[in-house]
């Protein structure tokens, strides 16, 4: 899936716009511009995967932003590797995407509710589909963050791994969005608990935060506000990585 670290931009989208929200609560979100170029940006800067949320699919339970979604799939090259979430639901849907040329499905609410629909996509794509592991206050959250599980965030992931899930993308939801850096303790948990890859996500803030996550065992470390608030680029992320 990643053949080295790899800092992954996220293009989250409502209302067909590129949004950061904070502490994954609508109403605190900061908009910025047409996700396109935001695409083509960070493609630009040397991203090599693109993380793309359909946020209204992920309240509603039905995507949203599709036309926005395609319009990226459009713009960017084959090379460049893309995962979305956010308002899949059924195994046809999933597959739906893979075919139209996403890379990765991220399937929350709908793994936790049926989880043999982790199965069922992977028997037809192997490497096509991402658990997300959304925790707040140490459970696992679902429907865009707004109701509790009761699910352990490495005890999930365990039973998502025997049922074929690619990876696991974990957010730290407590710290998402805020600016204030990342915890590494519950990334390191999940990482000692699976073999399959962990994908980071939630709170960073620094070039340092993004090296935390690498030494913590990450396999890639998802990345908004801190990209679209000017913190850092992507260059100097990257090139920190490498130096690490």
């Amino acid at each position: 899936m990643f053949q080295a670290f790899e800092v992954v931009p996220a293009v989250d989208m409502q209302d067909g716009q590129v949004v950061q929200l904070v502490g994954g609560e609508r109403g605190t979100e900061k908009t910025y511009g047409d996700p396109v170029a935001a695409a083509e940006r960070w493609v630009d800067a040397g991203a090599r995967t693109l993380h793309l949320v359909d946020l209204d699919g992920a309240f509603e339970g039905e995507r949203a932003n599709a036309d926005a979604i395609d319009a990226v799939l459009s713009a960017v090259d084959d090379d460049v590797g893309v995962q979305l979430g956010g308002g899949i639901r059924t195994a046809d849907d999933a597959v739906a995407l893979l075919d139209r040329g996403v890379d990765r499905v991220i399937l929350g609410t709908a793994a936790v509710e049926n989880p043999d629909i982790v199965a069922e996509i992977a028997d037809e794509h192997p490497d096509g589909v991402l658990v997300s592991l959304d925790a707040k206050g140490g459970e696992v959250v679902v429907s865009g963050w707004t109701e509790g599980t009761g699910l352990d965030p490495a005890e999930a992931a365990g039973r998502y791994e025997e049922l074929g899930a690619a990876g696991i993308l974990f957010t730290d939801v407590d710290v998402e969005g805020q600016l204030e850096g990342v915890r590494t303790d519950p990334v390191e948990r999940l990482v000692e608990a699976v073999d399959i890859p962990v994908i980071a996500s939630g709170g960073v803030a620094t070039v340092e935060d993004v090296v935390a996550l690498e030494a913590a065992g990450a396999a890639a470390v998802v990345v908004g506000s801190a990209l679209y608030e000017g913190e850092f680029t992507l260059e100097s992320a990257m090139a920190a990585v490498e130096e690490s």
